[in-house]
């Protein structure tokens, strides 16, 4: 869509927020809400734009006349505008669609055991603490613990509070996440490479994924603790098996069958959202050719290396030595460097 469509648009949504018709669907009314709230920033830039353009024509006119006006112009032409144009530019970039969304994550442990689902259970920290600086809602939806306390699987729901979306930083999560220390388990003291698998999809709205009953198969079971030992009495733990995709979701987490099956489908539906935009567009695939689907430790995103408190994104080659921190729930310098590398792209995309 171009700034002329943009600011029709706009004009548009401004008259139709103003119908107080409108506001008696409350639905109707957050979404065009939502809508213009994105549009705001493109069109007060652009109106910032054009009258510093006026200023500078008035400015040329009567710099002849007096030399103040003459370094105004000068101050526009060289500084304000090119900044202005700039930014319209940036703002300008198509928005991935699901930036403002809330996700579910999912953390899974891979090759190295007990290890691996310690390992699992520090970066469960990590996303849980970073929710919590930046005031983010964040609730575990299902876990399957271990032994020592880690996590063998673990799915989280993070929501956001504002408009700015959980997705828009979250994104880039998705892939193999490895780790090299000495394992509690490991008497020798050596370093030792093992990983864990990060899955994060967009919390699906039950208006954008229509799910038939019929193709379900939802199996009771009773749940289970770390080692295989029973934690309830009654038949509440749900497996859920989507028939057309072969999709299977488990939830043990809550006592109630009710409610693991509303967490069970909580998730689903975030697959199948994620599943039916990587089949409808190629560039979501694409933009999440990271999300490996093996926990692999040759497939990584990211390095989280203790013995010399270093974290390391592959992708983007991000590097720094605050290893302790960002376990701490720092995260804003790594997801910075990959929204910024996102940025870059798209912006030599439509230079």
């Amino acid at each position: 869509m171009n700034l002329d469509e943009l600011l029709k648009e706009y004009s548009e949504l401004e008259s139709q927020l103003a119908d107080p018709a409108v506001h008696a669907d409350q639905g109707r009314a957050r979404t065009l809400g939502k809508r213009y709230a994105q549009l705001t920033p493109v069109v007060g830039t652009y109106r910032e734009l054009e009258a510093a353009r006026d200023d500078l024509s008035a400015a040329k006119e009567l710099a002849g006349e007096d030399e103040g006006f003459a370094e105004e112009a000068a101050e526009l032409e060289k500084k304000r505008i090119p900044r202005l144009e700039e930014r319209l530019k940036h703002l300008l970039i198509p928005r991935d669609p699901n930036d403002d969304k809330d996700i579910i994550m999912e953390i899974k442990a891979g090759e190295g055991g007990e290890e691996s689902a310690l390992f699992a259970g520090d970066l469960l920290r990590m996303y849980l603490r970073y929710a919590e600086r930046i005031g983010w809602k964040a609730e575990i939806i299902d876990s399957q613990p271990s032994d020592l306390g880690g996590y063998k699987d673990v799915a989280v729901a993070i929501k956001a509070k504002g408009d700015d979306g959980v997705w828009s930083r979250l994104k880039f999560e998705g892939g193999v996440h490895r780790v090299q220390r000495v394992p509690v388990t490991e008497s020798q003291g050596r370093i030792h490479t093992s990983a864990a698998g990060v899955f994060v999809y967009p919390e699906a709205e039950d208006v954008e994924v229509q799910i038939d009953p019929n193709e379900l198969r939802i199996d009771v079971y009773r749940s289970s603790g770390p080692g295989g030992q029973s934690v309830n009495t009654t038949d509440s733990a749900v497996r859920i098996t989507h028939l057309p995709t072969g999709t299977v979701v488990s939830c043990q987490n809550e006592k109630s069958q009710l409610q693991n099956k509303e967490s069970a489908m909580r998730i689903l539906r975030a697959r199948l959202l994620a599943i039916a935009q990587e089949q409808a567009d190629a560039a979501a695939q694409a933009e999440r050719k990271s999300q490996v689907r093996t926990v692999d430790r040759s497939e990584r995103v990211r390095t989280y290396n203790y013995p010399e408190n270093r974290i390391s994104d592959h992708r983007v080659g991000f590097k720094a030595y605050n290893l302790d921190q960002v376990l701490d729930g720092e995260l804003n310098a790594v997801t910075q460097a990959l929204i910024d590398a996102e940025m870059a792209e798209k912006l030599a995309q439509h230079s």
